[in-house]
């Protein structure tokens, strides 16, 4: 068998599609690959200019991309990562679920002789790389996920602790470099141990998440809120002097007084006891603010409960 037919027959039996263009475009060699997938005939695409068959081509990016490869005679590569696909064909593993195009990595190779003066045609590679995407793309959801995960208290939903000091830690350290202001909110469900004994502890969990998501929804979106342990929750806020801090602990503390919790068959009516804390030159460290705001709130247990009580300036 003569090698251009055995270079035919290799070119027809391999599971990625080749094409050959010349340098206006035109389908010089087109394989079973790309017949099966583009419903288009070598016989009835050969000659005609691909971007004219294929108006959804990234017209002057291909055409771009062509002369860099014809003057340069140099392979590029194109990945999905970067470009879904080139030519929009069908998923063929869509029964299976998953994207409904084709994800494609393609590859531009020029071809000419070392003698040839000219790059005359480029041979575009197709490869399916359908089944590799989606893999990565349900790692990275995973991933996504899992750090999630690790950063949400599995109860409320809001900042775990670890999370939260991490964001104080990371406000107090822009707030001394850019002189800005920076408050905590500290506050802690009073009589929760009574809620417990009296109602069970699915409930405690309903008067929990109740009061997380009270506490959420009035947080600016820069503001981190998280829960510090047990009953007791924290809120940092960015760029907030004392006196909005005041404002913002005393709206949380009436909203909540003023909620009856549906928990289980009971409604419940709780409060918290609130300690608020403004960065001052004192604090030398995140601790030491977050500090100050925890025994605020706890003057403000040892007052009577649902109360909002300002931390002490450091001495």
């Amino acid at each position: 068998m003569p090698e251009y037919a055995l270079l035919d027959n290799l070119v027809t039996a391999l599971n990625i599609g080749v094409v050959i263009v010349d340098r206006e475009r035109r389908v010089r060699l087109w394989n079973h690959f790309m017949e099966m997938h583009s419903g288009h005939t070598a016989a009835w695409i050969k000659g005609r200019d691909l971007c004219e068959v294929f108006p959804e081509l990234p017209q002057d990016w291909f055409s771009a991309k062509l002369r860099s490869v014809a003057y340069t005679r140099q392979a590029a590569f194109s990945s999905w990562t970067e470009r879904p696909w080139l030519f929009r064909f069908d998923n063929p593993h869509q029964v299976t679920g998953g994207p409904k195009s084709m994800y494609q990595d393609c590859t531009f190779l020029p071809l000419a002789g070392p003698e040839d003066e000219h790059v005359e045609h480029i041979c575009v590679t197709v490869m399916d790389v359908t089944d590799t995407a989606v893999y990565q793309q349900q790692l990275q959801d995973a991933q996504a996920r899992l750090l999630e995960m690790s950063i949400r208290d599995p109860l409320t939903g809001i900042s775990n602790r670890r999370h939260l000091e991490e964001c104080l830690a990371t406000e107090y350290q822009r707030a001394r470099r850019y002189d800005l202001p920076l408050s905590v909110i500290m506050f802690d469900i009073d009589h929760f141990k009574r809620i417990n004994d009296t109602f069970g502890h699915q409930a405690g969990d309903d008067v929990i998440r109740r009061v997380a998501g009270i506490a959420e929804a009035q947080r600016r979106t820069p503001d981190t809120l998280g829960r510090y342990g047990g009953e007791e929750f924290t809120l940092v806020l960015p760029e907030t002097g004392l006196e909005g801090a005041h404002a913002a602990a005393h709206r949380l503390c009436d909203t909540i007084a003023e909620t009856a919790i549906p928990a289980s068959s009971e409604t419940i009516h709780t409060t918290v006891s609130v300690g608020v804390a403004a960065l001052d030159t004192g604090d030398d460290s995140h601790d030491k603010l977050l500090d100050r705001a925890d025994a605020a709130l706890y003057e403000a247990k040892s007052m009577g409960r649902n109360s909002v009580v300002v931390a002490r300036p450091t001495e």
